[in-house]
């Protein structure tokens, strides 16, 4: 998991409409730098969203809801007059709802920040609820505050120090101490009840000299004449390279090309080739390429009737 998200959402016929939401990332705004996916940060994100919607509706004052987080369930009452809780509905989406689920961390949160939504009052899916059916707010508490993350880190710590260092190498690195955790996630809830607006972000400043330019676009005859010069380069190292393999014998100035005989190439010639001349005999062309006349003579002859000859030409 990279990242917690906390919505509160109103459906409408347009469209869902997202009317508040926090996330995890913003934790560093309060004084949580490490540790912003895990159970302890789930409730800080519920926290956070449910203070952020209610002072956006002008109800943070009426609502305080739960300052003293011991892990017991807790439910905004409502009040005989004035305006009543914010009403919600937990949505898990495609979250697996099992007991102990961060889930429910966000539920919490927001509960305990003021909002109204209806779940179990015997604590059946927090931390705490064990097998026998039996609620103990005391486990729900010491996860809200971290505790099981300190023991793992002091566990760790003694047992493997080489282990310890790099997995926890973010805590070492902001100088969060194992025993230091409860008074940290204390005064993260200090700090979120205290100002749980949305932080404007700095803009990033871009130091110009690391800004890369493009280059301007080149006319139509800025390109041709970069053209003319690349062929003119190419033209050059090709005769030398001729040259010193002793196939060039000279080269102009111009650029073009003279070869030895050795490296002529023979002109292939593009006419096309004449037919034969046909030796006698009936349809036998004449020299000047005219029509078979000893054809046609002989095609007269044999429709002329028999016992006469064929006329004389004149």
């Amino acid at each position: 998991m990279k990242d917690i998200v906390a919505q509160v959402v109103a459906p409408k016929i347009k469209g869902d409409e997202v009317i508040c939401v926090a996330y995890a990332h913003e934790l560093p705004n309060y004084g949580l730098k490490v540790g912003l996916t895990n159970y302890a940060a789930a409730y800080c994100t519920g926290l956070l969203c449910a203070r952020r919607l209610l002072n956006k509706f002008k109800l943070d004052k009426k609502y305080a809801g739960n300052a003293k987080v011991d892990g017991s369930s807790y439910l905004v009452e409502e009040p005989k007059s004035g305006p009543k809780p914010f009403r919600a509905a937990l949505d898990v989406g495609l979250a697996r709802t099992t007991t102990g689920a961060r889930v429910f961390g966000i539920l919490k949160g927001a509960c305990d920040g003021g909002l109204y939504i209806p779940h179990s009052g015997e604590g059946k899916r927090f931390p705490g609820y064990g097998k026998d059916g039996k609620y103990d707010p005391k486990v729900h508490r010491a996860k809200i505050f971290g505790q099981h993350v300190a023991d793992y880190m002091k566990k760790m710590k003694t047992e493997d120090a080489k282990k310890y260092a790099a997995h926890f190498a973010n805590f070492i690195k902001e100088k969060v101490e194992p025993e230091a955790l409860p008074k940290l996630y204390e005064k993260v809830h200090s700090n979120i009840r205290a100002d749980p607006t949305l932080k404007k972000k700095t803009p990033k400043t871009v130091d110009p000299k690391d800004v890369k330019k493009r280059p301007a676009k080149k006319s139509l005859a800025k390109r041709r004449q970069d053209l003319k010069s690349r062929k003119e380069a190419l033209v050059k190292e090709i005769s030398k390279k001729r040259a010193e393999s002793g196939l060039v014998v000279a080269e102009e100035e111009s650029g073009e090309i003279k070869l030895s005989k050795k490296d002529k190439v023979k002109q292939v010639s593009t006419k096309k080739p004449k037919a034969p001349k046909e030796k006698g005999g009936a349809g036998a062309k004449d020299a000047k390429g005219g029509k078979a006349v000893a054809g046609k003579a002989g095609a007269k002859d044999a429709k002329a009737p028999a016992g006469k000859e064929a006329p004389k030409k004149k």
